[in-house]
C-alpha cells in the first residue's frame, strides 16, 4: 500500500464512529510485524531524504512549505515512540518539537491559541505536536475547566485558525492514536514494575482512565466538529506499537509527497567553482 493510501484508510470521514474502530486492528496492512518493521526502516530513508529535501529548499528561500504532525491520545498510547522512532530518525536541525504541557501563568493570560501559533514551524520544518490546541477541547470540556459556551467557541476558532495555517503553506496531519483501556492499563502497570519506567508514570493518569467513556466521547466530537479539508483527522489504532509507528510515518510521506521538494539548483558556475577548489 503507497502512502496516499493509508490517508484514505485512516482519515476520518462522515458518520465515523471511534467506538467502531477495533484498537487491535490494522487497517489496510496484512503483512505482520516482522514485514512491518522492515517497512518502517525503509520509509525512514525516504523520510529523510524528503525532509531534507524540504529543508535545503527553505534555506534558498524557495518555498514556504512545512507539515505539522499532531499528535493526540490517552497516556501511554504511544506518542513518545512516534516521536523517537519516526520523526527521530530524521535530521533533528529540521525539526521543530513541542510537547505541551498545562498552560503558564503567562499563557493564560491570552488566548488558548496563543501559545500554539508561537510553536508553529517555519518553512522547511516538520513541527511536532506531543499533545495540542485540542487539549482544549478535550480536558477542557471533560474536566469542566472552561464553560460549555467557550469549548464550543473554540471548536470554530480552532477550524480559522488552521485554515489559515494551511493556506500559509503548512501540512497539517492531525493523529489519535487510538488504544484500548486494557492495552492502557498493562503499559501502565508495566511502567510500576520497571524501575527505569517509573520516572514515566503519572498517578493522574488512573484518575483519567476512570473518566475513559468521558473522553472518547469528546474525541468523537473534536472529530465532527474539527476534521476538515484542509486539516483532516486519521485515527491510528495503536495497541500494536510497530503499526502505530508505521502509519504515522505513512501519513507524514504522503504529505512530504504532495509537496514533492526538489534539491535546490546551484546559483553558481560549478566546474568554475571546481577549478577554483582544485587551483587553491
Amino acid at each position: 500500500m503507497n502512502a496516499h493510501s493509508w490517508t484514505t484508510t485512516l482519515r476520518v470521514s462522515d458518520g465515523f464512529r471511534l467506538a467502531d474502530v477495533d484498537p487491535e486492528s490494522k487497517p489496510g496492512y496484512d503483512k505482520g510485524k516482522a514485514r512491518g518493521t522492515e517497512d518502517l526502516a525503509a520509509g525512514l530513508e525516504k523520510l529523510n531524504e524528503l525532509q531534507e529535501r524540504l529543508f535545503a529548499e527553505s534555506r534558498v528561500g524557495v518555498t514556504k512549505d512545512s507539515v505539522l504532525l499532531v499528535l493526540q491520545a490517552m497516556d501511554s498510547a504511544g506518542k513518545g515512540g512516534i516521536v523517537r522512532h519516526v520523526v527521530g530518525g530524521v535530521d533533528p536541525q529540521g525539526v521543530l518539537l513541542t510537547a505541551f504541557k498545562a498552560p503558564t501563568d503567562e499563557e493564560r493570560e491570552h488566548d488558548f491559541l496563543w501559545r500554539i501559533e508561537r510553536r508553529l514551524p517555519e518553512p522547511g520544518f516538520i513541527g511536532v505536536f506531543d499533545r495540542s490546541h485540542y487539549e482544549d477541547v478535550l480536558i477542557g470540556r471533560v474536566r469542566e475547566l472552561a464553560d460549555p459556551s467557550e469549548i464550543e467557541r473554540r471548536y470554530e476558532a480552532i477550524n480559522a485558525f488552521e485554515a489559515k495555517v494551511a493556506a500559509s503553506g503548512t501540512r497539517i496531519v492531525k493523529v489519535m492514536l487510538h488504544i484500548s483501556p486494557d492495552e492502557q492499563k498493562s503499559r501502565l502497570m508495566e511502567r510500576l514494575e520497571r524501575p527505569d519506567k517509573h520516572w514515566k508514570y503519572n498517578p493522574g493518569d488512573v484518575d483519567e482512565r476512570m473518566r475513559w467513556p468521558e473522553y472518547m466521547e469528546a474525541y468523537q466530537t473534536v472529530f465532527e466538529r474539527t476534521s476538515t479539508e484542509v486539516a483532516p483527522w486519521y485515527v491510528v489504532p495503536a495497541n500494536s506499537k510497530w503499526f502505530a509507528r508505521l502509519a504515522v510515518q505513512e501519513l507524514l510521506l504522503a504529505a512530504l509527497e504532495d509537496i514533492d521538494p526538489q534539491w535546490p539548483a546551484a546559483d553558481f558556475d560549478i566546474e568554475a567553482e571546481k577549478k577554483r577548489l582544485a587551483a587553491s
